[in-house]
């Protein structure tokens, strides 16, 4: 059974599509990164796996389990999809941050009013992330009060406090300076390299890219073009166009 299964997915807007036919599996564990030039379609692959967007066609499943459609083909009600959902948890390019709320209480929001955990058990969980972004001691800081960096390594805390067994990137450095962005890459190298957490990332990061990834998928308009194991995609593509978009964003 496949973590991840997209099974011949399209995505319009309006009349341009965004991905055409995809059929994409990601075995449980595996860590999965989506590279390619802007527009291609990367983040809507993520988007589409945590039900932001819905699929013009195809059909999307996690561990087995379709995110759309019910067993007898009707498409899930919104209880339905929130419980099928709840097993992935993204990071976006932006923080999304309560500004109102402490670090801490960011972090137990959802535990206690999505899981109905008691407050102090979510607490003790919440130290524990903390720690493993290396940011215990900003416990009760405010996110104005916290760099790029922090608030980012926050959010995926955040994220990861629900326990997800899928985890999904989406270009979280990019907000960032290359400093801080260092910072925030070493904390999802731990996550990839100390949990099971089956990891789908969407980067401009190529040498993060190519040291995090068990498979690198190559977009262009849509479609995957190559993919491969990070040396095969980074040191001996056999596309054109990976080579040109590899040599356009090393370049730089």
């Amino acid at each position: 059974m496949y973590a991840i299964e997209f099974e011949m997915v399209s995505k319009s807007f309006g009349a341009h599509r965004v991905l055409v036919d995809l059929d994409l599996q990601v075995r449980p564990g595996e860590k999965v990164t989506l590279i390619g030039p802007s527009g291609s379609g990367k983040t809507t692959v993520l988007r589409l796996a945590m039900t932001l967007e819905k699929p013009t066609s195809g059909d999307i499943r996690l561990f087995g389990e379709s995110i759309l459609f019910d067993a007898v083909g009707k498409p899930l009600k919104g209880s339905q999809e929130a419980r099928v959902r709840r097993r992935c948890g993204m990071v976006f390019q932006q923080f999304n941050l309560f500004p109102h709320l402490t670090v801490l209480q960011n972090l137990i929001l959802a535990p206690t009013t999505v899981l109905g955990q008691h407050r102090k058990q979510a607490e003790r969980s919440a130290l524990d992330y903390l720690r493993m972004v290396g940011l215990e001691a900003k416990v009760h800081a405010y996110p104005t009060q916290l760099s790029g960096g922090q608030q980012q390594r926050i959010a995926i805390a955040r994220a990861l406090i629900l326990k997800p067994e899928i985890l999904l990137l989406d270009e979280i450095t990019s907000a960032l300076d290359p400093e801080l962005a260092g910072e925030v890459l070493d904390v999802v190298r731990g996550v990839a390299q100390e949990t099971n957490v089956t990891l789908l990332i969407v980067t401009h990061e190529m040498r993060f890219a190519r040291e995090v990834s068990d498979r690198v998928l190559v977009f262009d308009a849509g479609r995957i073009i190559e993919q491969g194991s990070p040396d095969k995609i980074f040191s001996n593509p056999e596309s054109a166009r990976t080579r040109s978009f590899l040599q356009s964003v090393l370049s730089h």
